[in-house]
């Protein structure tokens, strides 16, 4: 049997999680011929089909989903090694991968990354904004070198490092000004406005509000929380957004901001990195710099 390389282990992996030679080829910076080539001979080494193609799609064959259970540990302690000679020879520097949730992404990232810029010259920062599923799916498979999230994860592959603490606010249509705001048992049988699934600040605030998110919800959900809030605003009803979120999402929609009596809702906001990454000094010290640009507001 002919040595099989990196290169068509990688290539497997990324079509196997694109399900789109197309768009792993992209993904992988190579031509899709090229691409294609090093996969074919992947399966010509290994003498059995690794995708069933289709006209209009790819699937992994039984052999290569049992192939890539046993592929992505491979792929990531390779990376490890390449992160672990990294952070001997250049400390806080090179490429930092970081994944950030879409509750987060928009409101600390315009003040973090300057000061990441300024406190880690040298890094080449790549910023990666999706939910937290995602999020770790890319952790675990060696794709991101760590994740800004709310906590906790319980993940016993993962480190968690809780960054600060906030409150979640009621938005309210401005013709709600004079009266009182609600209790929070009272938000369960008022149109509350949710992010979709997958989002876990939705579950964050069915949490808050005692409800369960097979309640029927009648195409009240937004895909962000800019949604959410110009939803409110035209009446169609009332939403939770974190303390963070204030300042960028009520400037330019007509509502007020309504704060609970303790104990109110809140998150935690931390980051999370694989256990095994030889990078978790270099990442600690990311963290604190995340920490203080999170501080001034919270």
């Amino acid at each position: 049997m002919d040595a099989l390389t990196l290169k068509q282990l990688r290539y497997f992996a990324a079509v196997a999680a694109h399900k789109h030679f197309g768009r792993a080829a992209d993904v992988c910076a190579v031509s899709q011929p090229a691409l294609s080539v090093q996969v074919k001979e992947l399966e010509t080494t290994l003498g059995l089909p690794v995708f069933e193609r289709g006209a209009r799609h790819v699937r992994l064959t039984t052999f290569g989903e049992d192939l890539l259970l046993r592929v992505q540990p491979i792929l990531q302690g390779v990376d490890e090694l390449q992160d672990l000679a990294r952070a001997a020879r250049d400390g806080l520097s090179g490429r930092l991968r970081l994944g950030v949730i879409p509750t987060i992404a928009p409101y600390l990232l315009p003040k973090l990354l300057p000061e990441l810029t300024t406190a880690t010259p040298g890094m080449d920062i790549h910023v990666r904004e999706t939910v937290t599923p995602r999020l770790l799916q890319e952790l675990q498979e060696g794709v991101l070198d760590a994740a800004i999230v709310a906590l906790p994860i319980d993940e016993p592959t993962l480190t968690e490092l809780p960054l600060f603490d906030e409150d979640l606010v009621l938005v309210r249509p401005d013709t709600d000004a004079e009266t009182a705001p609600p209790r929070p048992n009272d938000l369960a049988d008022m149109r509350l406005l949710l992010l979709e699934e997958g989002h876990c600040f939705r579950d964050q605030t069915l949490s808050f509000c005692a409800m369960t998110s097979t309640r029927p919800r009648e195409g009240l959900d937004g895909s962000s929380l800019s949604t959410l809030v110009q939803m409110v605003g035209a009446g169609i009803g009332v939403t939770l957004i974190p303390e963070m979120a204030v300042p960028v999402e009520t400037r330019a929609a007509s509502v007020r901001i309504s704060r609970f009596a303790a104990p109110r809702p809140s998150r935690t906001v931390g980051m999370v990195w694989r256990k095994t990454n030889p990078m978790a000094d270099q990442l600690r010290r990311v963290a604190d710099t995340v920490r203080q640009a999170a501080a001034p507001q919270y």
